[in-house]
């Protein structure tokens, strides 16, 4: 039979920094073979050399990665570079002056300022360097470049300006910089050097202001009341967590915490699709006690390149299902990172969003018992980005901080159709738990309880009343949260052994969408059908495998490819009748990199009970997107088929068919 030829095309081509519409953050080229490793030591609030050389990090890697920074204390720094295999080309002690003549012509001059009046001279001069491609120094580091031959003009020289507190020196920003600005990305930091270089390589205004102080917050007001939901977001952290996440959750700019991200312009190239690992079928419905666990602080970028990193090498992973919060920012800022976390991982890790979706929004604040958004356009453009990069980085589960109102559930139902559920956190300050919601009869809203617990005890302690009097008439379904800071795989398993001596045989470990299917199916609720045990499916002629169409990847190596003549055609049976209501079709395209013109353009769903007489139940002709995600009206039906008429092969990257029980 004749075979198409995928035509896969280069995963990263492009050359320099790349940022389109609709793209949440930078991404850059694919970096050197071999990499300027500068060996600096990072302190915190004193580090001018640091400032100076990431401004020049972020000119030179705009257009090519080049330049990594390495911490000399500690050896984090290396632990990314090491498993990428990184050629290094290391420079240490007074090396790091000999890279700036190397890069000299990267940068048109200098900015002069002096942090004797206040440190905040140092995000001033790293925005105006961005602004003016030029390096931020201290007369220090000018003298120190003269020294060497290195003349550069000096640019602006703000050392002369008095302004001695944060509101004034940002304002000053805000009136006379700001509107050169890209107003996508606003860097909320102060830390020496982190993330400088992504702020100078797009453009974009680096501030520390303090919420919690009433003129600091007014001009912090200034920044944000100009950025648009859905576009700006905000890198970086704050002063204080609740006040600084919930002042940007007012205007539907998420926060993506990032304060100790190292090496943005290096991680934020390289291959940048997402090859997700295949998804296990889930069990099979039984009067259990159903548990998801999930660990708290994947919302930090930093966490994710650091803290995660030494949580997955230990030896426990894997023995019981954990599910792992991890940045939907990732595909941007860190594909490397996410790429390795899915190849490695188990079947028994499972990967969910850290609150509340594509960076931190904290719609309610229960501990100050204050709602940030209670909704409204500007939270659903939030939601409209969200579901992009939920899918993008294939997370299934959002956990949300603090509580949701009913409108902002049905928000995440209708603008986040990618989620199989929502968890929500429970601080402990109720009268009894949080409820369980559903939100338009299909999107599981469930409480963690309980939320951030140090430890196993705690949950036993919560959760031993209902463990020990399980009548095992009826499935009960549970979730909870540890601190990862606290908590790991070794605090699972030692809580999944104390429930189990609670009620032996009873307790059932969870992935987040096998537990979230369950809950639906066991409730009446429409779930993925593909996740079910007992499918079946067919196909005409294919060059891989049936299995591939419906396998949770939609990784270019298991995408299910047509012969280019002949039918054309995949068939699921799901074992016995469901009500249909909605299908998926992941094409080939952008979201594995293969080339688009193998999606199919016409085709047919068809429905039937008997897998003889067919009925169709939707019908494209003319198909120009790279998924198709379609409601019906509701049909009974044991098996579906795809039948796709294009004359040409095809490629099909993953299907779901969602129904509920009769």
């Amino acid at each position: 039979m004749a075979l198409i030829n995928l035509n896969i095309k280069a995963q990263n081509s492009s050359q320099g920094m790349n940022w389109p519409e609709g793209q949440a953050f930078p991404t850059f080229s694919i970096p050197a073979d071999t990499l300027d490793a500068v060996w600096l030591e990072y302190r915190n609030e004193k580090n001018e050399e640091g400032v100076m050389l990431s401004a020049l990090q972020g000119l030179v890697n705009k257009t090519k990665p080049s330049i990594l920074l390495v911490r000399t204390s500690g050896r984090e720094s290396m632990v990314w570079p090491e498993l990428f295999e990184f050629n290094l080309r290391e420079f240490r002690n007074d090396d790091k002056w000999e890279l700036v003549i190397k890069y000299r012509n990267s940068a048109e001059g200098v900015i002069l300022y002096s942090v004797e009046k206040s440190p905040h001279y140092r995000n001033l001069a790293t925005t105006i360097a961005g602004l003016r491609s030029a390096l931020p120094v201290t007369r220090a580091e000018y003298k120190e470049l003269q020294s060497r031959g290195i003349e550069f003009p000096v640019l602006e020289d703000i050392t002369e300006l008095t302004y001695t507190t944060p509101e004034d020196i940002y304002l000053h920003m805000y009136k006379n910089y700001w509107d050169e600005c890209s107003k996508r990305m606003l860097v909320h930091h102060r830390f020496v050097p982190y993330i400088r270089d992504i702020a100078v390589a797009s453009k974009s205004a680096v501030i520390w202001l303090d919420p919690r102080n009433v003129s600091e917050r007014n001009v912090l007001r200034l920044f944000l009341q100009d950025m648009t939901p859905g576009e700006g977001i905000i890198l970086g952290w704050w002063p204080e967590e609740r006040s600084g996440i919930g002042i940007g959750t007012e205007y539907g700019i998420s926060t993506v915490p990032a304060d100790f991200y190292e090496n943005a312009t290096v991680y934020a190239g390289m291959d940048h699709i997402i090859n997700l690992p295949v998804v296990p079928k889930k069990p099979e419905l039984e009067n259990k006690i159903y548990l998801a666990l999930f660990l708290s602080d994947g919302d930090n970028i930093q966490y994710c390149q650091n803290a995660l990193a030494r949580l997955w090498q230990n030896p426990e992973r894997g023995i019981i299902p954990i599910n792992w919060t991890i940045s939907p920012a990732l595909p941007d800022l860190g594909p490397g990172l996410l790429n390795y976390y899915y190849k490695t991982a188990t079947p028994n890790d499972f990967f969910a969003s850290g609150p509340s979706g594509l960076g931190y929004s904290l719609l309610y604040d229960a501990h100050n018992y204050k709602w940030n958004n209670t909704g409204g356009k500007a939270f659903e453009e939030y939601l409209k980005l969200t579901q992009r990069y939920l899918e993008k980085s294939g997370l299934r589960v959002i956990t949300v901080w603090d509580e949701v109102n009913q409108g902002q559930m049905d928000a995440y139902s209708e603008h986040c159709r990618y989620l199989y559920g929502v968890t929500q956190q429970d601080w402990e300050r109720q009268i009894g738990k949080i409820p369980s919601y559903i939100s338009d009869a299909k999107l599981a809203i469930l409480p963690n309880y309980p939320c951030y617990a140090n430890g196993p005890d705690v949950f036993v302690r919560m959760n031993r009343d209902t463990v020990a009097q399980f009548k095992e008439d009826k499935p009960i379904f549970l979730t909870a949260q540890g601190e990862s800071w606290r908590m790991g795989p070794e605090s699972m398993v030692i809580l999944k052994n104390k429930l189990d001596s609670i009620s032996p045989g009873n307790i059932v470990v969870c992935r987040g969408d096998h537990f979230f299917a369950l809950y639906n199916e066991a409730n009446g609720l429409d779930f993925n059908l593909t996740l079910s045990q007992k499918m079946k499916i067919t196909s005409s002629a294919t060059s891989t495998n049936a299995d591939y169409a419906a396998d949770g990847t939609t990784s270019k190596e298991r995408t299910w490819v047509s012969s280019v003549k002949g039918d054309k055609w995949i068939q699921f049976d799901f074992a016995k009748p469901y009500s249909i209501s909605r299908f998926v079709i992941r094409h080939a395209g952008d979201v594995n990199g293969m080339n688009e013109n193998y999606k199919a353009k016409a085709f047919v769903v068809e429905t039937s009970q008997d897998g003889k007489k067919w009925k169709a139940a939707y019908e494209q002709n003319n198909n120009q997107l790279n998924t198709t995600d379609i409601d019906i009206t509701p049909v009974t039906a044991r098996y579906i088929r795809l039948r796709i008429n294009d004359k040409k092969g095809v490629a099909i990257s993953d299907i779901e068919i969602y129904g509920s029980r009769l």
